[in-house]
């Protein structure tokens, strides 16, 4: 009996994209012959957060104690968690590895943090770097050493932002706009020590896993292999492979009740969200133009609610994946998390992309310009309107309109990508397969 340790970093969309790998790495390691035990190392709090049924007999839980007080708002003492996770996470993990009674084969841990790789390498346990975000997000982060040398580290994006990079390997042209907010003088001081290492955490990994598809990110992943000694194995999307069930909130009858792709899904995300001025002209640009929509409002839905007509329906949670693959869906509005991208492209769903932090700008300007699959909402310095957001769901949702109809071809086409990989002689399924021998 085999066992793999996975340490992911503590937060939704990073646990349950590795949560998903693990699932299709068991059923392809685990023979009538041979048991391999995935013991995945999560916070207490996080723990109880997990769906039960993700709970199989090949994928175990150990915990570690909370790397902060519940009390603590991780959105909004965002450097104080990260620091947390940065200090508080190596020695209990250790003690975990300690205590456990198979021997550990393997090492899969999220290359946003540093420490497990040190712990893998001091206890000479082969090591995978797991890379939750797009190909073209590594690469950026790759070459932050580039990006310096170029003077393009830590400027303003409200004086600059138009300028065009084209130089970052495998990453088509893109502005400094597109970047990611750590990049931009207003945040890059202040999270210059939490932006991970890439080129360290690769020299220390046995192997490197992308959370992507070769066929949507080639040229960034062929950049990557050329540069990178570990072998690089794209690894599909990792979302869930199950059909999900019915959620408390249950807002599939009242999709069923809808016409084929006239709903607007939308959802910004369970970490970072927007003001509730910007809600109050969201609910009311949405109200006026009309279309029938979801929206996932987390702490905001009673409030909502009485401004949202009786076209649109307000729920604090929802199986998103179960509703971008359900028929009356034809649009998400999505602040542009990695996971939501892959769902919705997935689902064969375009995209209104509200980029908020993090890796956002650069997936929205991929979704945008790159596949062409979604428009962007843009937010000026006084805030978004409902009269522009009333313009854009409207001209959107438009199933009569040349763009929307090219614009479901093409995320038709991205769809299919993504379904086709994972067959068998399919890109995702190769890789996987090639892994598996290796490992």
């Amino acid at each position: 009996m085999n066992q793999v340790v996975v340490v992911p970093y503590p937060g939704r969309s990073h646990i349950n994209s590795l949560l998903n790998f693990c699932h299709s790495l068991s059923s392809r390691l685990n023979q009538p012959n041979r048991t391999t035990i995935f013991t995945v190392v999560v916070t207490e709090e996080w723990l109880g957060f997990l769906d039960p049924d993700q709970k199989q007999a090949t994928i175990r839980f150990a915990t570690i104690p909370n790397v902060l007080p519940l009390e603590v708002n991780r959105g909004t003492d965002i450097i104080t968690f990260l620091t947390a996770v940065t200090t508080k996470m190596e020695r209990p993990f250790e003690e975990v590895l300690d205590k456990m009674e198979l021997p550990v084969a393997l090492v899969i841990a999220d290359s946003t943090m540093f420490w497990p790789f040190e712990v893998a390498n001091r206890r000479n346990i082969p090591v995978a770097a797991y890379w939750p975000l797009s190909a073209s997000m590594f690469s950026v982060l790759h070459h932050a050493d580039l990006l310096k040398s170029h003077h393009h580290l830590y400027l303003d994006e409200s004086e600059r932002g138009h300028e065009h990079i084209d130089y970052i390997p495998g990453v088509p042209s893109l502005t400094i706009a597109d970047f990611p907010m750590f990049f931009h003088a207003k945040f890059g001081q202040l999270f210059k020590g939490f932006v991970p290492n890439l080129l360290e955490v690769t020299n220390k990994a046995n192997y490197v896993l992308l959370s992507t598809i070769y066929d949507l990110e080639s040229k960034a992943i062929d950049a990557l292999r050329s540069k990178i000694q570990a072998p690089i194995y794209t690894c599909g999307l990792n979302i869930p492979s199950s059909k999900p069930k019915l959620d408390s909130n249950n807002p599939i009858n009242w999709l069923d009740s809808k016409p084929l792709r006239s709903v607007l899904y939308i959802s910004f995300g369970s970490y970072l969200s927007v003001s509730s001025d910007e809600m109050d002209e969201i609910a009311a640009g949405l109200t006026q133009s009309g279309v029938n929509f979801l929206w996932v409002a987390r702490g905001e839905t009673s409030r909502l609610k009485e401004i949202c007509g009786e076209k649109g329906m307000v729920v604090d949670w929802c199986d998103q994946f179960r509703v971008l693959l359900h028929s009356s869906i034809g649009g998400f509005w999505t602040h542009g998390g990695w996971n939501s991208v892959k769902e919705s492209m997935f689902s064969g769903v375009p995209m209104l992309t509200f980029p908020i932090s993090f890796d956002q700008p650069l997936n929205s300007k991929m979704i945008v310009q790159d596949w062409k699959i979604g428009w962007k909402i843009k937010k000026e310095m006084e805030g978004i309107k409902r009269d522009e957001i009333e313009e854009v769901v409207r001209k959107f949702m438009d199933s009569e309109s040349v763009e929307r109809l090219g614009m479901m071809e093409r995320v038709k086409n991205v769809q299919e990508i993504c379904q086709q990989s994972l067959v068998e002689g399919g890109t995702t399924e190769e890789d996987l397969t090639a892994f598996v021998k290796d490992v």
